[in-house]
């Protein structure tokens, strides 16, 4: 008997994981549930039991041994099949809603997006969940793509969508915390089309968080958000330049 499509075929899930043990197991079962093609574990040389629960949950684990969020997400974009023809990112820690991905994958699937962002102010959001930081961080953020590029954006969330080939030539290079600020400034500023759609936010299933927990962690992220903004927009500016010449 041949087995059935899957609902969502061409579609990859990435993940960067580092010492989630408790969520890792539950998040890649619930995300393949959704009927993805596969679901991609970037293991950051976890201590404890992250990669093996990983792998028993039905995910392809990829090994990291170089530490940064971004560098993370490019080594799951590197380890990325042939058949794959829509990306989605998403973090590990539980906190993200699998059930959301059919409709982030959506208006690119119907072609009427480019790049889709998972706004965490709408949607079912536990109380809570978001910390008053990262809702201002994603308030800044957005505010100043939209004063910088005209696109709006209402959130900073690692849950996002693209398709393969507009990543490729948006030349992603940030290796830390600035990755998903980064996409959303090239995708403002190459013109794609940007979606929201409201994806809501639980709250964590295990662990630490290694950002919205701790407030001196939070700070170093801001100022480095923020110097990345700053440093972006003038090397896109240099870039869209040198362009036009």
């Amino acid at each position: 008997m041949t087995a059935p499509a899957s609902r969502l075929a061409g579609v990859t899930v990435i993940i960067p994981c580092i010492d989630e043990e408790d969520a890792i197991g539950p998040a890649v079962t619930d995300i393949l549930a959704q009927g993805v093609d596969e679901v991609i574990v970037v293991d950051g040389m976890s201590r404890d039991r992250t990669a093996e629960r990983a792998a028993a949950a039905g995910a392809r684990v990829v090994r990291e041994a170089r530490r940064g969020y971004g560098r993370a997400l490019m080594t799951g974009v590197e380890a990325l099949r042939p058949h794959c023809d829509l990306v989605v990112f998403i973090d590990g820690d539980g906190s993200d809603i699998p059930e959301m991905i059919p409709a982030v994958v959506a208006p690119l699937r119907e072609a009427k997006a480019d790049f889709v962002l998972g706004t965490r102010l709408s949607g079912p959001r536990e109380p809570g969940s978001l910390s008053f930081t990262q809702i201002l961080a994603g308030h800044i953020a957005g505010t100043l793509i939209r004063l910088t590029y005209g696109v709006r954006f209402t959130d900073m969330s690692p849950f996002r969508a693209i398709k393969r080939e507009t990543l490729a030539p948006l030349g992603m290079r940030e290796g830390g915390f600035g990755w998903n600020l980064e996409m959303q400034m090239r995708a403002a500023a190459a013109g794609l089309r940007c979606v929201e759609v409201p994806v809501g936010q639980r709250h964590r299933r295990g662990g630490v968080s290694k950002v919205s927990g701790n407030l001196l962690v939070s700070v170093k992220v801001a100022w480095v958000l923020a110097k990345t903004f700053i440093r972006l927009a003038v090397g896109l500016r240099r870039e869209r330049y040198a362009n036009c010449r």
